[in-house]
């Protein structure tokens, strides 16, 4: 998802078979047939079309048994074979490349980093470990990891709310490269942009692991601190009284890489809806009210206040967050609807508050497509459902559909290249099980016979593909197939060919 792409030095040590295709946004990858790319990022022949793609064991960042049993028990089931050999490489992959477990002031602190990228996004942790806190109860390693993630995040908000992305403190060759930024840069920042799911995640998350475990530790002083700073910058950003604080700009020759407006973004009237400055794929938004991303600020709103009521009982604070989330709901019900002459009322991607609306989706989370999955919105929405088939169709103009494949892209990488997230978050959104089968298929077939998920992929040759090691992705797609075969969908998935 961010602008790290595959270095010239990688791409150097496997020229024999490997081809550059030069991109506007980055790198693509070409791999010949039977070849893949390891996770120490050389390409090799396979004799053995699917033995395990996984690092060694003596490499893996962080093992859980629990993790492990799953891996065991899923390919037992599975009679696909490269479905199979796919689960195995992907769902431990945030564990096994990008986890870093230690102990802080006697507390568990966790880094995970992005995939190739060596910070950690807030937005991409949160959803990395997700799918493991179901098995947390089962392993206490797994868990004391998770409560460490938790932890991180809430450091990370407390360094500075409006920040996406954080440094590892403990490495000793931190990537500084955004320190010429044109906002408020930290040291212990990465990237500094501002988007409303990078306080959103970090609430999913601790309040799903709360909900599975029960355990109240992790809300603490600086959970209490970072939830503080969370409703304030959220209504800063609300821009009722002024602009607020945070303005962006950057020398760049990508216009999505900066603000207009001397780094304020595009205008907005206030009427209780939240500027993003940025969207879930770090571009910048065109009109700053980003719907489902205020969506995802209603939902987290709503779970922080059950926190706050029923670990913290602090009903003040509480009642802040349920007002605020019914206010940004009923902005939403005012101002993100739009009347389709083709497909009827849909919510539109982005609005400014003035009756402008912009009609598209973008494939990263929270999208117009993933509302459900986020637990957003219902799924028998009749306003979703409209907006389901709009953005799945040729009139969302990052829609691409090609001779191998189609999805949701964005202009994060450009025309042609969807991203595997859009499919899988239409698998699991959909209640079709053939389509849910139809989207798995695709998966399998569009992974260019590497047994990983890509950032994105060529719909016309998916041997074209960005990013070779993206750890949110195929965490994603494990945890996909987890829970389908959790549903009893294994007859489905053994079904496919």
């Amino acid at each position: 998802m961010k602008n790290n792409y595959i270095k010239k030095g990688i791409i150097g040590l496997c020229l024999a078979s490997m081809t550059a295709i030069s991109a506007e946004a980055g790198s693509l990858i070409k791999l010949e047939n039977n070849t893949v790319l390891s996770q120490d990022n050389t390409a090799i022949k396979k004799d053995d079309p699917y033995k395990s793609n996984r690092p060694a064991v003596d490499k893996r960042l962080f093992q859980s048994k629990a993790v492990e049993s799953e891996i065991v028990r899923i390919k037992k089931m599975l009679k696909n074979q490269k479905l199979a050999w796919m689960f195995e490489n992907c769902f431990p992959n945030t564990l096994d490349t990008t986890v870093r477990h230690r102990k802080s002031n006697g507390k568990d602190d966790t880094v995970v980093y992005t995939g190739d990228i060596h910070a950690m996004w807030l937005r991409d942790s949160g959803a990395q470990v997700w799918p493991y806190v179901q098995l947390a109860n089962s392993d206490t390693e797994l868990k004391a990891m998770l409560a460490g993630v938790i932890r991180r995040q809430f450091k990370c908000i407390i360094i500075d709310p409006y920040a996406n992305a954080f440094l590892d403190p403990y490495d000793p060759n931190p990537d500084h490269q955004w320190m010429s930024d044109g906002t408020a840069m930290k040291p212990e920042l990465h990237e500094r942009k501002w988007e409303i799911d990078s306080l959103c995640y970090p609430i999913r998350l601790a309040y799903h692991y709360w909900k599975t475990t029960g355990d109240t530790s992790i809300f603490d002083e600086e959970w209490l601190q970072a939830i503080t700073l969370v409703l304030q910058t959220f209504k800063e950003q609300q821009r009722k009284d002024g602009v607020g604080p945070y303005s962006f700009l950057r020398v760049t020759d990508r216009a999505l890489d900066t603000l207009n407006n001397g780094g304020l973004g595009a205008p907005v009237k206030p009427v209780g809806l939240i500027v993003s400055s940025f969207r879930p794929s770090d571009d910048a938004t065109t009109l700053q009210f980003l719907v489902p991303s205020n969506f995802f600020a209603v939902s987290s709103l709503r779970k922080a206040a059950e926190i706050l009521t029923e670990v913290n009982k602090k009903p003040t604070q509480a009642k802040e967050c349920i007002d605020l989330a019914q206010e940004v709901e009923t902005a939403l019900k005012e101002y993100a609807v739009y009347n389709h002459p083709k497909y009827g009322k849909i919510y539109a991607f982005e609005v400014d508050g003035f009756g402008n609306h912009l009609l598209m989706d973008d494939a990263n989370v929270p999208s117009l497509l993933a509302m459900p999955y986020l637990g957003d919105v219902d799924a028998n929405d009749p306003i979703y459902q409209n907006t389901r088939k709009y953005v799945w169709s040729e009139d969302n103009p990052y829609f691409f559909r090609g001779k191998a494949g189609e999805g949701i892209g964005g202009p994060h990488i450009g025309y042609d290249m969807a991203w595997p997230m859009s499919i899988m978050m239409k698998a699991f959104t959909s209640k079709d099980d053939q389509e849910i089968k139809w989207c798995i298929k695709m998966l399998i077939d569009t992974d260019a016979n590497t047994g990983f998920m890509h950032e994105s992929f060529n719909v016309n040759d998916p041997n074209k593909f960005t990013r070779e090691w993206f750890a949110w992705q195929n965490t994603l797609f494990g945890e996909l197939i987890l829970k389908l075969v959790n549903e009893g969908k294994v007859d489905l998935l053994n079904d496919i060919k």
